[in-house]
């Protein structure tokens, strides 16, 4: 077997496991939000959705990027195979962690009469915020504990804690609120952050120990020192980001209205939602390899080349399905109040696929460790798809927010392209290129033709079905396994041919 044969074969073997954990954890959410939405209605929704934002921005700013830089550093002490600078990062990690989870429950708690003003809409929901202090506090221990786990590729043990971690704060939550009723929204919002720490806690205590001599404490703060240089641009490009979609959604509701903004939302869900098993996954295991192969831009090239053609695989029959049966998928998801949004949720798929194309070129500017320039652009294109929005939602409308999503991404793209060229030497494979058109180019032809035809979702089918076919068949070839499809086999072999990729 080939270096290049296993490679895509463990990319493969990967998104599976950490897809297939996405799509159960997705289900799994869906039915916790409809048991909620019955038990509470749409004020303990609101409510709730208050509640998790507010924590989840203070635990965002609290754990100062240790998630991402952590993981890093652990991947890149575990390639150099370098058993004493993994137990320094261990060590490391678990003070700084609880260092950052202390300090930021007890900002919380300090300004919780400020932040119950601001947020929640008075002072006599301070001692709610008081308790979101400790969901605080669980939230930066989980993000170490994952980054540990994610470092050192437990591929399966990352699958089973989300799954676990998200069956346990199914459980335990629906009962609190069936039992106590809205009385119980902050017991349910933190069961969230504990489960997840406890799961993490038992995953983290079965890893392999590290034999080390006693770690001074100069060891312990030179880690500590890049772990807050490198961390404190991730951190901050989360928080812009926060920022802007907050700014987003405000615009949209104050130029368009509550309904809008609703149809907005409703897109940019569904969007975000179906491709998390291919971000997913290659944020689990292709960040931490690509880390330890950065300083060789050979290896590095290859890999982001790989990465990128298999996402583009995995997600294309998805990208086609989803731009031709809109109308169907909104009203299934929701009713057909949402079908407004239909043209929204065009646009952002479209933008899909190019976002699926950047985000391995944009782990290089991750991996290589350059937080600033990582900063930078992502704050930039942020910025410009807020602006886009701001100044041409009262003319052009709701799909607007489709549009300079779109935009954002044939920006980003380009611009991350010639970072990773700068950092590595990169360039696309024959192949990348050739499928990052054609996608784009199908999805095109059948956002259009079913915006005017109602014949367009036969074509959606028949071609979201040849595409995933000819996947099938292309998967097949590269990761050179030698299982017979039969009939499917077959069927796969003719749309390589359609492709100029005969199976061999």
């Amino acid at each position: 077997m080939t270096d290049q044969v296993a490679s895509y074969r463990r990319i493969l073997k990967s998104s599976s496991i950490i897809g297939g954990a996405s799509v159960i954890n997705i289900l799994i959410g869906l039915v916790r939000t409809k048991i909620i939405a019955v038990l509470l209605g749409p004020t303990g929704i609101g409510l709730v959705s208050l509640y998790n934002g507010l924590m989840t921005t203070a635990a965002a700013v609290a754990t100062m990027g240790i998630g991402t830089v952590g993981t890093r550093q652990v991947a890149e002490a575990l390639a150099k195979d370098d058993a004493r600078a993994l137990a320094v990062v261990r060590r490391a990690m678990f003070w700084g962690a609880l260092l950052l989870a202390s300090a930021g429950a007890l900002v919380v708690w300090a300004l919780r009469e400020v932040l119950a003003v601001k947020v929640l809409g008075g002072v006599e929901h301070a001692t709610i915020v008081g308790w979101l202090a400790l969901g605080v506090a669980l939230s930066v221990a989980s993000a170490s504990q994952g980054a540990l786990i994610q470092g050192m590729r437990r591929i399966g043990d990352m699958a089973r804690l989300s799954v676990y971690g998200s069956v346990l704060n199914t459980v335990l939550g629906v009962g609190l609120l069936w039992q106590w009723g809205q009385a119980g929204l902050v017991a349910y919002v933190l069961v969230g952050p504990l489960s997840s720490f406890v799961l993490g806690h038992w995953y983290v205590s079965r890893l392999p120990k590290v034999a080390a001599d006693p770690i001074a404490l100069q060891e312990m703060a030179h880690q500590w020192q890049t772990l807050l240089r490198l961390g404190v641009p991730f951190m901050g490009a989360g928080l812009v980001g926060a920022l802007v979609q907050l700014w987003i959604r405000v615009e949209v509701g104050n130029t368009l209205g509550a309904e809008s903004l609703g149809h907005f939302q409703a897109a940019w869900t569904i969007s975000m939602q179906y491709i998390g098993f291919v971000l997913g996954a290659m944020a689990a295991d292709y960040y931490p390899r690509l880390t330890g192969v950065i300083h060789d831009p050979k290896a590095a090239t290859r890999l982001v080349n790989e990465q990128t053609e298999i996402a583009l695989l995995l997600s294309a029959p998805v990208f086609i399905a989803m731009i031709g049966l809109a109308p169907w998928v909104l009203h299934l998801l929701y009713s057909t109040e949402f079908l407004p949004a239909v043209e929204v949720l065009r646009w952002q798929i479209l933008g899909d696929v190019l976002k699926v194309a950047s985000w391995p070129l944009g782990f290089v500017i991750l991996a290589a460790g350059a937080g600033k320039t990582f900063f930078l652009s992502e704050t930039l294109v942020l910025l410009l798809m807020g602006g886009l929005i701001a100044s041409f939602s009262s003319i052009v409308g709701l799909r607007i927010t489709g549009i300079a999503f779109l935009v954002c991404y044939v920006v980003y793209l380009p611009m991350v392209y010639w970072l990773a060229w700068r950092r590595i030497g990169f360039v696309w494979s024959g192949s990348v290129v050739k499928l990052i058109v054609i996608i784009f180019a199908v999805c095109a032809l059948v956002a259009i033709i079913c915006t005017h035809y109602w014949w367009g979702v036969f074509l959606t089918l028949s071609l979201s079905l040849t595409v995933g076919m000819y996947t099938l068949g292309r998967l097949k070839k590269m990761s050179n396994f030698g299982v017979n499809y039969g009939k499917i086999n077959a069927i796969a072999n003719k749309c390589l041919k359609l492709f100029g990729r005969e199976n061999e």
